[in-house]
């Protein structure tokens, strides 16, 4: 199969992969297996795909589900091509995603694929962004969201939501402080679950429902209020706020502060300082 991956973001049990292939209807399938958990978010082309779940035809929005340990075949007898954010998981790190989740119960999918559900178009299109941009400090948080609305959907468990306790609104409230002390150095979301004692997933899916965004989210919202402010307030060199604010590059800075304020840093210094 003509396929390339390339390895866009890892961490301790998973790891993330644009995995594009040029296979064609005239090119033979061949078996091939799961080495880990595989959640594949498909963003273009077409493929038909065999696992020990069943046979499905896979189009851009659908999520391939693939069981650790387990073989597959994919054949293109429709079209040619395609590409596929594939995010990799290890038995582990699945585990705890599932145990946090409610009513389900086995570590292994159930379906070959998921549909495209309109619930997960925000969070593909925003993966498929953070792949564009090279956002890759995003795919922490793009991994355990994507595993886990894969194992919430399959196991029927998407209409089920437990309203956040006062102790994870406690921790959420600890966790806020210290990203606002810390904004300026790296804050991984497994450091800011384990300082609260909790998995990963459990507490990014807490931040979400009491804070509103996601702690990478916040944590951008935090760095680029603060730039903004020293735009407005001093005489610095831009890429000295960028750098102090917590951006690793200029370029980086340039373009997500853009997103977010609707124009360049220069621009926005200039038109604070103009009065307008």
């Amino acid at each position: 199969m003509a396929a390339t991956a390339h390895t866009l973001a890892s961490g301790p049990g998973w790891h993330v992969a644009d995995v594009i292939c040029t296979a064609g209807a005239a090119d033979r399938p061949f078996e091939e297996t799961h080495q880990d958990f595989c959640v594949a978010a498909v963003t273009s082309g077409t493929f038909r795909y065999r696992a020990q779940q069943g046979t499905a035809m896979l189009a851009p929005g659908a999520i391939l589900l693939g069981n650790a340990g387990t073989c597959y075949e994919c054949g293109h007898d429709h079209g040619s091509g395609d590409r596929c954010l594939s995010f990799h998981f290890e038995p582990a790190y699945l585990e705890r995603i599932v145990a946090a989740v409610p009513i389900a119960r086995r570590l292994a999918f159930g379906t070959p694929r998921l549909p495209p559900l309109p619930a997960l178009a925000p969070l593909l299109a925003g993966a498929e962004a953070a792949r564009e941009t090279g956002d890759i400090d995003a795919f922490e948080e793009f991994a355990l969201r994507i595993a886990g609305a894969a194992v919430t959907v399959d196991s029927g468990a998407a209409g089920i939501k437990r309203p956040p306790s006062r102790r994870d609104q406690k921790r959420v409230a600890e966790a806020v402080r210290r990203i606002e002390l810390h904004s300026d150095r790296p804050i991984s979301l497994a450091e800011l679950a384990g300082e609260t004692a909790t998995s990963p997933y459990h507490f990014l899916r807490t931040f979400r429902q009491v804070a509103g965004m996601t702690p990478y989210q916040f944590l951008l919202r935090t760095r680029l209020n603060r730039a903004a402010v020293r735009l407005h307030t001093s005489d610095d060199a831009i890429s000295s706020i960028a750098l102090e604010a917590g951006f690793n590059d200029l370029s980086t800075f340039n373009r997500r502060f853009r997103r977010v304020m609707g124009e360049t840093p220069g621009g926005y210094r200039g038109r604070r300082r103009s009065g307008h």
